[in-house]
């Protein structure tokens, strides 16, 4: 066996030696050799450890810190235990139990009584995808419904007709563009064919998602189609379905949007002797995903006059909701659900991240009721999905964040409040320098202003290759002891997502390392920013 600590320098690069190239180019390619609360540790060349405070938190995946103790205890229980990790095609108690506790919680932030099925995944793009599955199976069953109940009601009009019951008016042949007809069986036969050409044409267009303009939702096969960022999407557009991306606040455009891409679904009736033509939304738009805060596009949250009207809009058409909580979710905002405040009710929600409480890899769908098609759970599946050790670790999370009535959750709110005046604070000192600082709860942003003009050639060239972020996130790394990134789609802005174990300490450390950084931005004491060893 090799031990990784052993390998030597000399060896080859052969676990994704570009990223390790990019993270050594804005020197961000630290080891860490143990982790506890929301400290990491690095080895030093003495052999002793340096502690780094851990801004990015997992990428929001440690709200309860690294190595909970109260998680890690246990996680060992079940191990000792022998509890069977993997039992698939079998029944999990631990399973429904934390489907249950899922839906309590859900139903008290939202007060919404109809109960969400579950479906369980290991990663957030995971869950995100089965999401879409889902809403285009029962998009698909939705339309085949449709279609099916068009047919009979052509099949009923074509023997009216024939029996003498009703007669198709010359009107008729005219509104769909086939000129007038004398009625007879071969005319009513030729309006049949052209509804049927109608109802097909409309029938094999391809699904339409809606989505927030700045939305990251993953980078598997689909999801990658629902994020916004080209860099990542464009390479894999003849992948899968696309969507439309819905510009943030600006009232109408979203119904613009899915008034050009409605359809109708065409039908005969008979009313009083006579045909008449029926119209019917065909269900085209199969889904409207979004992020309560946006994450990855640059901790933006979305304002509750766009939210309100997603939901009026998407009622109207009958377009499920899906709310991704990935990030924003389990207490990170102050709040189990991010969009509770906001007013939002999806009809699919996808969590992951902290539920795995920073041990296990687990994720979730929870699907409205009305809306779940049970057969999805026979094509859809997964080997690692719905672990018996993942379950339970998951439940303990749930357990520790609902103690003492949602400590936690109070916890989240009160130290985001507090970080994010320091950061007021720094943006107000460095106007300048700084741009914006939003979030809410431990799900923070800061946003520099554009430095490609800047003075030092490092940071100009940083910016012009979108890079100053990561120059930024690798400078308070080296001189601080700081561990934060820029939010992948917006580089510009950094992200704090720490754990609720994040003390005084931490918050002073912080200030002090952003303000002399945002300092030698401005150019003071002409002092460059700790550059990687080349």
């Amino acid at each position: 066996m090799t031990d990784a600590s052993n390998v030597s320098a000399e060896e080859p690069q052969l676990a994704e030696p570009h990223l390790g190239a990019v993270l050594a180019s804005a020197g961000l390619d630290a080891e860490y050799v143990r982790a506890e609360g929301n400290i990491l540790y690095q080895r030093g060349e003495d052999g002793g450890e340096i502690p780094v405070v851990d801004y990015a938190g997992g990428y929001g995946s440690l709200l309860l810190g690294h190595n909970n103790p109260a998680i890690t205890a246990y996680a060992k229980e079940l191990l000792d235990a022998g509890v069977p990790v993997h039992s698939q095609f079998s029944l999990h108690p631990e399973a429904a139990e934390l489907a249950l506790a899922l839906n309590r919680i859900v139903r008290r932030e939202t007060g919404d009584a109809e109960p969400f099925f579950a479906v369980f995944a290991n990663t957030g793009a995971e869950a995100n995808e089965a999401a879409v599955k889902h809403a285009e199976m029962d998009r698909g069953i939705r339309l085949g419904a449709l279609l099916e109940s068009i047919g009979s009601g052509l099949a009923a009009v074509r023997e009216a007709v024939r029996d003498g019951s009703a007669t198709v008016p010359t009107e008729v042949f005219t509104r769909l563009g086939l000129g007038p007809h004398a009625a007879g069986a071969a005319a009513l036969d030729e309006l049949i064919d052209h509804i049927n050409a109608h109802n097909e044409a409309q029938a094999q267009r391809p699904p339409v998602f809606l989505t927030p303009e700045g939305s990251f939702h993953g980078k598997l096969v689909s999801t990658v189609q629902l994020t916004h960022n080209e860099g990542y999407r464009t390479p894999f557009r003849a992948l899968a379905a696309q969507a439309r991306f819905v510009p943030l606040d600006q009232p109408g455009a979203l119904r613009k949007i899915v008034d050009e891409e409605r359809g109708t679904l065409l039908g005969l009736v008979v009313e009083d002797g006579q045909v008449r033509v029926s119209e019917q939304e065909s269900p085209v738009i199969c889904a409207f995903i979004l992020e309560p805060v946006q994450g990855e596009g640059g901790i933006r949250e979305l304002s509750p006059e766009f939210v309100r009207e997603i939901q009026e809009v998407c009622a109207e058409v009958g377009t499920p909701v899906i709310v991704d909580e990935i990030q924003s979710g389990m207490g990170r905002t102050g709040d189990f659900l991010a969009g509770t405040r906001l007013g939002l009710r999806g009809d699919y929600y996808t969590l992951a991240k902290s539920l795995g409480g920073g041990l296990a890899k687990i994720s979730v769908l929870l699907v409205r009721a009305s809306r779940y098609q049970g057969q999805f759970e026979l094509i859809h599946s997964s080997t690692f999905a719905k672990d018996g050790f993942s379950n339970r670790i998951a439940l303990k999370v749930l357990e520790l964040l609902e103690a003492d009535d949602g400590a936690a959750y109070r916890r989240a709110a009160e130290l985001g409040d507090r970080l994010l005046a320091v950061l007021g604070s720094v943006r107000d000192d460095f106007p300048e320098v700084v741009k914006d600082v939003r979030g809410r709860g431990l799900m923070l942003g800061l946003e520099f202003h554009d430095q490609s003009g800047a003075a030092a050639p490092p940071v100009a060239e940083a910016a012009r290759a979108g890079l100053f972020g990561y120059l930024v996130a690798g400078h308070l790394l080296r001189a601080h002891r700081v561990r934060t990134f820029p939010t992948a789609s917006a580089p510009g802005t950094l992200r704090f997502e720490p754990s609720i174990q994040l003390s005084d300490d931490d918050i002073a450390w912080l200030e002090s390392a952003l303000r002399d950084t945002c300092d030698i931005i401005r150019g003071g004491y002409q002092r460059p920013l700790a550059l990687p060893t080349p």
